[in-house]
């Protein structure tokens, strides 16, 4: 008999996700920015997608996710939002919070994640950082908000870390994460993304909270895993990171797409009759 939980009816939720943990089933994570993406994710049967400020890179061409606002965070969500509504409903929206939303002070954090939340229709919210936002987790969970945790690389302090290189090779930054994460579960994380660590620290991070976690480019012994869906859709052959699979290849499907309606329009072949009225 299967010790599987059945996924298929009911909605994603936190007390899910920690069931999943325990019963050792992966967790789907996947990346969407507008209505059409979310739509064909939850239709597809992921977990959770997440609204990652990373529409700053993929949709806005910023070089980093720090331009993202508040505001724009919440035009993106509420897309997502309708998508996943339009589909089977099932998918838990998770959000990220924008550069210096929550940095401030706990209850700047708390008001800017009750916007996210109630401007939306998300399910939870996202927060970088380690014991420096544990105030600001304990802070937002305390009043019912759910709230994932982001250790390792975390891209809002790329500037202080000045690469993308691997994060936490060094027992210090280790211990310093090991201790990250067991603090943000005390402050009520529902569950942590650990991004770009080596996978024998991912492993042992899994083993010692009772939350789940969420790989990218952290190895196969996390609950789940997370990758950006224009880089797992190859919507962007340029950008080749070590941690990411191609699923697809659609930037060569759509360039090759957009040639051939160039050509045949130019060749006055679109629209033919049987697409005409």
């Amino acid at each position: 008999m299967s010790t599987q939980l059945d996924t298929s009816r009911r909605a994603f939720t936190t007390s899910q996700a920690i069931e999943m943990k325990a019963q050792g089933e992966k967790i789907t994570v996947l990346t969407a920015y507008d209505f059409t993406t979310a739509r064909l994710l939850d239709s597809a049967g992921i977990d959770i997608v997440l609204v990652g400020d990373s529409a700053s890179n993929v949709f806005a061409g910023n070089e980093t996710t720090l331009p993202m606002t508040l505001d724009e965070m919440i035009y993106h969500v509420r897309a997502v939002v309708k998508g996943v509504h339009a589909a089977t409903g099932r998918a838990m929206i998770v959000a990220d919070m924008p550069f210096m939303t929550y940095q401030l002070s706990s209850e700047d954090a708390l008001k800017n994640a009750g916007r996210l939340m109630k401007e939306t229709g998300c399910h939870a919210v996202k927060l970088e950082g380690g014991a420096a936002v544990a105030p600001a987790v304990k802070r937002i969970t305390e009043v019912g908000i759910p709230v994932m945790g982001h250790l390792g690389l975390t891209p809002q302090s790329i500037y202080k870390f000045g690469s993308y290189k691997v994060r936490a090779r060094d027992e210090h930054e280790a211990e310093t994460l090991l201790h990250d994460a067991k603090l943000l579960e005390e402050s009520g994380a529902f569950a942590i993304v650990l991004e770009k660590i080596p996978k024998a620290l991912a492993e042992k991070v899994t083993r010692s909270v009772g939350v789940p976690t969420i790989g990218i480019g952290a190895g196969n012994a996390c609950d789940g895993q997370v990758l950006v869906v224009n880089d797992m859709l190859g919507l962007n052959n340029a950008f080749k990171p070590r941690f990411v699979r191609r699923y697809a290849n659609l930037e060569q499907v759509i360039s090759d797409s957009v040639k051939q309606y160039v050509a045949d329009v130019k060749r006055r072949d679109f629209p033919n009759e049987s697409e005409s009225y």
